[in-house]
């Protein structure tokens, strides 16, 4: 398969969490893969056939009931919206986002807050940290009366909705 039929496959994947986070193959060997392990498995397919101008990227964007399937948790806790981290590519400065078959990165375009460039490896660890401190200053800067605790369950909620 050269690079847009392997895009493409992997786009046709449904969405679900690995088994392991770390392990990107696993996208292929169990049929299912989130934005973080779809795009990591793409990027580092591009780096091993040496495929230039694919960058990974972590997107913070305000994910809300219009924007994101994930159902009425924002509205019956009372939240416009979270920030969650969102991977994709950037393929020659064009945004490519596989997550799902119905994934349309319009939807949030107007909505990021930060973007960053990674490599497949940060997928884990690092893209959780990351993740996690933006929502802790998120917090603070806005005078939240929800804890950090409180909000990572909603999102988490909010995550196992888009499984469904």
């Amino acid at each position: 398969m050269n690079f847009q039929e392997t895009i493409n496959f992997v786009k046709q994947i449904p969405y679900g969490r690995n088994a392991n986070r770390s392990d990107f193959s696993l996208v292929l060997t169990e049929k299912k893969g989130t934005c973080s392990s779809k795009h990591a498995y793409l990027k580092s397919f591009a780096n091993q056939n040496n495929i230039p101008n694919v960058k990974l990227i972590i997107g913070i964007y305000k994910m809300t009931e219009d924007n994101t399937n994930i159902g009425n948790i924002l509205s019956d806790n009372n939240i416009k919206y979270i920030p969650e981290a969102h991977c994709y590519l950037k393929i020659d400065g064009k945004t490519v986002d596989v997550t799902s078959k119905e994934s349309n990165f319009d939807k949030i375009k107007s909505e990021i807050l930060e973007e960053i460039e990674i490599e497949p490896f940060q997928v884990a660890d690092f893209k959780v940290n990351y993740h996690q401190n933006f929502i802790k200053r998120w917090l603070k800067e806005t005078d939240s009366e929800f804890t950090f605790d409180e909000i990572w369950e909603i999102r988490e909620q909010c995550i196992r909705n888009l499984s469904l």
